[in-house]
């Protein structure tokens, strides 16, 4: 079952016609979300980041579009799938009208439901994916249905038997990887990219720099990241909210620790 604009429905239901805007230009936003047990895991942090991405794109936001109602309509939708953990997705996209120029700028919704049935994997092989860039810059870190990079990289990744790809922009500097953001650890440092350089404004990688920046043991730095880097690291880990934290076991040649990985792992699992 899936709520379209309210509506529960079934998944077999036709929903778009051929004028649908996120179909022709990806004219769309969407938020990944967590939820146990009717709990919608970081749910203030997933509705503000949605209302900030939807104002960059100028689209309208209705009046009745609160909190409360973005929290009903995802529990509506694992209710009606009968789901205690579910992996939802929330998308947002401006209504039918208008070539590159809408014709209006109000939106629909479309909320579904997966089992949640994702772990932290023992072993995890990274690779760069280096056939295409994303670009710096502010639009490149809110979450639109513009993926074909994301797309590209995780062919990759199943023809090179690989778990997951670095994701570079046009300076060669680490992003992200496919599905979340990049840490690493060398010594008590901890990096990650900063938001200019084109990396999603992850929720678990906003969790992960509070967290961090409390803990005395260990310094963090938003910082610009070559791929040279990853080799001479201690530690790689991956973040998003569905996994929380996935360490990386092996990059190229290099072999990874994964020891602060699964500690910060652990202290994260408490926050939900």
């Amino acid at each position: 079952m899936i709520n379209f604009n309210g509506s529960i429905l079934k998944d077999s239901t036709r929903l778009f016609g051929e004028n649908n805007r996120a179909f022709k230009y990806g004219d769309a936003l969407f938020e990944t979300i967590k939820v146990i047990n009717s709990n919608v895991i970081f749910l203030e942090d997933h509705y503000f980041r949605l209302m900030a991405s939807m104002r960059m794109l100028r689209m309208e936001i209705p009046m009745n579009f609160t909190l409360e109602f973005f929290e009903k309509e995802i529990i509506n939708t694992t209710n009606s799938n009968n789901l205690e953990a579910a992996r939802v997705r929330f998308t947002v996209y401006r209504n039918d009208g208008g070539l590159y120029a809408p014709t209006t700028n109000s939106c629909s919704y479309l909320v579904e439901a997966l089992p949640l049935n994702v772990v932290a994997k023992e072993a995890y092989t990274l690779d760069v994916f280096k056939d295409y860039y994303l670009y710096s810059g502010l639009l490149s870190t809110i979450k639109t249905t513009n993926k074909i990079t994301n797309v590209l990289a995780s062919i990759y990744a199943k023809e090179n038997e690989l778990d997951n790809c670095v994701l570079l922009n046009e300076r060669k500097h680490v992003v992200e990887s496919i599905n979340g953001n990049i840490f690493v650890l060398k010594g008590t440092v901890i990096k990650t990219p900063p938001i200019e350089e084109g990396c999603v404004k992850g929720i678990m990688r906003k969790k992960i720099i509070e967290m961090l920046s409390k803990n005395n043991d260990y310094t963090l730095k938003e910082e610009a990241i070559s791929p040279f880097e990853l080799q001479k690291a201690d530690e790689v880990f991956i973040t998003n909210v569905i996994v929380g934290i996935q360490p990386v076991t092996r990059y190229k040649k290099t072999t990874f620790k994964t020891t602060i990985s699964k500690v910060l792992a652990l202290q994260i699992k408490n926050l939900v």
